[in-house]
């Protein structure tokens, strides 16, 4: 079991011309493995700033980030061991894979880099980490990127996030550029991969219907600053900021949204 810890997190930009922006003001939470927390916001309100620094493409200006109590690492081995525990899948399927490569050879690299298992196994694994997301091995393991449908490439980009077997996974805003027609597919397979792996999910969304049904706990944003918190159906139902209440008002009534297909199972033939 692994606890991710954010302690009082703060981020600023130089910006040309106008000074620093504040983008992220004393952020605190905690993430631990089979617990999904969804980070629920309007652009620009630091969601993808959080996900930035939990994996280190950015540093914070201040606070902390821990990892099961230690700091993350800067540098060398151990920030490399602290990559391979925290995935991230990215908004776009259409740029996260590279488009001269095979589904294989995207599947087949982290596998390697991380040693996850022998190499005379990685063909198996990568077959096995296709079929984890519902998809043919034998259909589309040696296609390009550009040949799948967009909710296959998601997929795919879900199954290299597994490849190293982490224990946390950052899900920033996973489905918002695919076709409303499968997105449902997209999510009920990441809430069945986190059930069955004990992951732990942090859900970055705009979207309060889906944050509701796919997490345990919500976290709202509004302009870098955490205003409510608390578990997924009180948020919702019962809201308690001004903006959260704005953001409810703004979004599809989630039993109509998910009513009818929640129960439906999904395959992997996306379009």
């Amino acid at each position: 079991m692994s606890t991710l810890e954010f302690r009082n997190v703060s981020k600023r930009y130089w910006v040309r011309g106008s000074g620093h922006l504040l983008a992220l003001d004393d952020v605190s939470f905690t993430l631990a493995s089979g617990q999904t927390i969804a980070l629920v916001g309007q652009s620009g309100s630091g969601k993808s700033t959080i996900a930035k620094i939990i994996t280190q493409l950015e540093r914070q200006t201040s606070g902390d980030v821990l990892l099961d109590g230690t700091p993350i690492p800067r540098a060398g081995r151990g920030l490399r061991r602290y990559r391979q525990q925290v995935r991230m899948v990215f908004q776009d399927p259409f740029a996260s894979l590279n488009p001269y490569h095979t589904i294989r050879h995207h599947i087949e690299r982290p596998l390697r880099l991380d040693r996850v298992v022998p190499k005379f196994e990685v063909e198996d694994e990568v077959r096995r980490l296709l079929e984890r997301v519902r998809l043919d091995p034998d259909e589309l393991i040696d296609r390009r990127p550009h040949e799948l449908s967009g909710g296959q490439r998601q997929r795919v980009a879900i199954a290299r996030a597994l490849a190293s077997r982490p224990s946390l996974l950052i899900a920033d805003e996973p489905v918002s550029m695919l076709d409303v027609s499968i997105r449902l597919g997209v999510l009920n397979l990441l809430a069945d991969l986190q059930r069955e792996s004990r992951l732990g999910v942090l859900y970055i969304t705009h979207d309060l219907a889906t944050a509701r049904h796919f997490s345990d706990e919500i976290m709202v944003l509004h302009r870098g600053v955490v205003v409510e918190r608390g578990p997924a159906d009180r948020v919702i139902l019962d809201p308690q900021h001004e903006y959260t209440r704005a953001l409810r008002d703004a979004s599809p009534d989630p039993d109509k949204h998910f009513g009818a297909a929640a129960g439906a199972t999904t395959t992997g033939a996306d379009s």
